[in-house]
């Protein structure tokens, strides 16, 4: 039987994003889990995948959504998580610009209360307007929200780049959003 590159994707976003308990995965602060510990307890749980299978959908993931350590023995996702992690991500200034995302039915709340990162440790931002409207799509009829990062930059706000190029930061105020005219 073929892989189901996506249903693993989906899988792996679970356990390492979001319910690492759900098979009895234990991810360290940093997010990591052991790649074996992730096979042998998957496997237990029902979703059977060979190491391979593993490293095909790591690399074949248009978003980039997981990390393989340097030496080959761990995962993580590379953002998005809602159980606590610290990524160890050094603050960077961001390019003047970024983009977020989302459906039109979030526009008033979102320019009353800024961008949060809801049930996720950070708000994530696009480096593009495209990017960004793809991510809209999921979410319904999409809308594009551009970010002043520079002037947040320069007020003191932080920001990171995730090991698969998106922006995170811990909020934007509405003071620092407009509207893409592109949406």
């Amino acid at each position: 039987m073929a892989l189901d590159t996506v249903r693993l994707s989906k899988f792996l976003s679970l356990v390492l994003r979001h319910e690492p308990g759900k098979i009895g995965l234990a991810l360290d602060t940093q997010g990591w889990a052991v790649i074996e510990d992730l096979i042998t307890r998957a496997t237990a749980a029902g979703t059977v995948f060979s190491r391979a299978d593993l490293e095909r959908v790591v690399a074949t993931s248009d978003k980039k959504r997981f990390t393989i350590s340097e030496d080959g023995q761990r995962i993580r996702a590379a953002q998005g998580h809602s159980v606590s992690v610290e990524l160890g991500l050094t603050p960077r200034e961001p390019p003047p610009m970024l983009y977020h995302g989302t459906a039109t039915r979030f526009v008033h709340a979102i320019m009353a209360q800024g961008l949060t990162p809801q049930s996720r440790q950070h708000v994530h931002l696009s480096p593009d307007e495209a990017t960004a409207r793809n991510v809209g799509r999921r979410h319904g009829k999409p809308i594009v929200f551009r970010v002043d990062a520079s002037a947040m930059y320069r007020a003191g706000i932080v920001f990171y780049v995730a090991d698969n190029g998106v922006w995170l930061t811990d909020h934007v105020p509405p003071d620092y959003l407009t509207v893409s005219a592109a949406s």
